[in-house]
């Protein structure tokens, strides 16, 4: 039976994935800012690293606390109360003066962040049937791509105009315009308290951390997370000292490869409900792997190239995630889905901060800028590729037997 996507389902899409856009480019707005900060607080690049890295093990963490009650209120109050948590963090963040409190208020941030986009996820599974769940992922995932095409030029631009808090000001108001629209359009979700569930914060946790048959969907979790996060912290470097990129070629390398992502991920989210979630999975994945491999060994490569691959490569990496979110948003009973949600997003935050700083130990950077042993994080980021497709081989065993 055809699933008919409705005004309203339109409208969630949508805002779901504005709300995405906004924590996505929350995160990703520091980095580049990253110089100016560091100037005009007069702090040390260590310091910077700890302001950086504090948001994305402040979002693990909260993600793991808020799992216990993730099931036990209208998934809608849920999101607007970290929303608004959100909003008011990102806004502190526009007016922080010293090191301290913006270590503090990114900490803030990270708290209310990290459980905003499990909520998002929960409210996906709640509302459109798996046989519509990849092109509806692949239409939100389209933030992370949005946000780098747009939300970063536009940043750093009004950065250099009045400040580096000017961006943080204005992801505050867009996110408070978003909140009022999820607040007076965005519908209760409460199917899932209509299940038994245990009503024990804790122990809700511990029995949805502990279930069996979610073991594989969080082994999953972790191993997606290591192999991208393992690649993108040298990625710029590698481009521009290994590959011959100039420091004034990035923006539109990025840029394209954003666009093409932003094409492609609705694309392979429709093709992912046509062919099938595991067989996109493996598909993908097996070409992602074969890409890597081969990126990662070039040496000087002509920049129109390296958009090319660059592009292709994201292209094949954003159908892993679609099909792999779509799969394991599968897993979980209904009682249990918000919770699961936050788990596996703290899993995702605590693993790719952990896999970043094992990145930083294997390759090495040369006096003259060269990265060294990049084709060795390839092969590892490769091998992490080829177990996650056998064990999503179980995950997809468990959603059929569930069906």
């Amino acid at each position: 039976m055809d699933f008919k996507f409705s005004k309203y389902h339109v409208f969630v899409v949508g805002i779901l994935a504005f709300l995405q856009f906004t924590v996505v480019l929350d995160f990703m707005i520091l980095s580049p800012l990253g110089v100016i900060v560091m100037k005009e607080l007069q702090i040390s690049t260590q310091q910077f690293g700890f302001v950086v890295s504090a948001y994305a093990f402040s979002a693990g963490i909260s993600g793991i606390f808020s799992a216990g009650f993730a099931d036990r209120f209208d998934r809608k109050k849920m999101l607007l109360f970290f929303y608004v948590g959100f909003v008011l963090a990102t806004f502190l963040c526009g007016i922080a003066n010293t090191y301290h409190f913006l270590l503090i208020v990114r900490i803030l941030t990270g708290v209310f962040a990290g459980v905003i986009s499990s909520i998002s996820f929960a409210i996906v599974a709640d509302l459109f049937p798996l046989q519509v769940r990849g092109r509806v992922m692949g239409f939100i995932m389209t933030a992370f791509a949005a946000s780098q095409v747009f939300g970063l030029p536009i940043g750093i631009y009004i950065s250099n105009l009045w400040g580096w808090q000017a961006p943080f000001l204005m992801i505050a108001f867009i996110s408070g315009l978003i909140g009022v629209l999820i607040l007076f359009y965005l519908k209760p979700l409460t199917s899932h308290l209509d299940q038994k569930t245990e009503k024990r914060a804790f122990l809700h946790l511990i029995k949805t951390v502990s279930e069996p048959k979610y073991f594989p969907a969080y082994l999953v979790t972790t191993l997606l997370a290591t192999g991208g996060f393992m690649l993108m912290p040298f990625g710029s470097a590698f481009s521009v000292n290994n590959l011959g990129v100039k420091l004034e070629e990035l923006p539109m390398v990025y840029m394209v490869t954003g666009i093409v992502s932003m094409i492609g991920g609705p694309l392979m989210g429709r093709l992912s409900d046509a062919i099938g979630k595991y067989n996109m999975f493996v598909i993908a994945s097996f070409l992602a792997a074969l890409t890597i491999l081969y990126y990662t060994r070039l040496g000087i490569t002509p920049l129109p190239f390296v958009i090319v691959l660059n592009s292709v490569l994201f292209v094949f990496i954003t159908a892993r995630m679609i099909s792999a979110n779509a799969l394991t948003s599968a897993v979980p009973e209904l009682h249990d889905r918000g919770a699961f949600m936050s788990i596996s997003s703290s899993i995702q935050q605590i693993s790719g901060g952990i896999a970043a700083s094992i990145a930083g130990l294997i390759v090495i950077q040369a006096p003259n800028g060269y990265i060294e042993r990049y084709e060795l994080l390839g092969y590892v980021v490769a091998v992490a590729i080829f177990l996650t497709i056998i064990l999503m081989y179980k995950v997809n065993l468990i959603i059929g037997k569930k069906e």
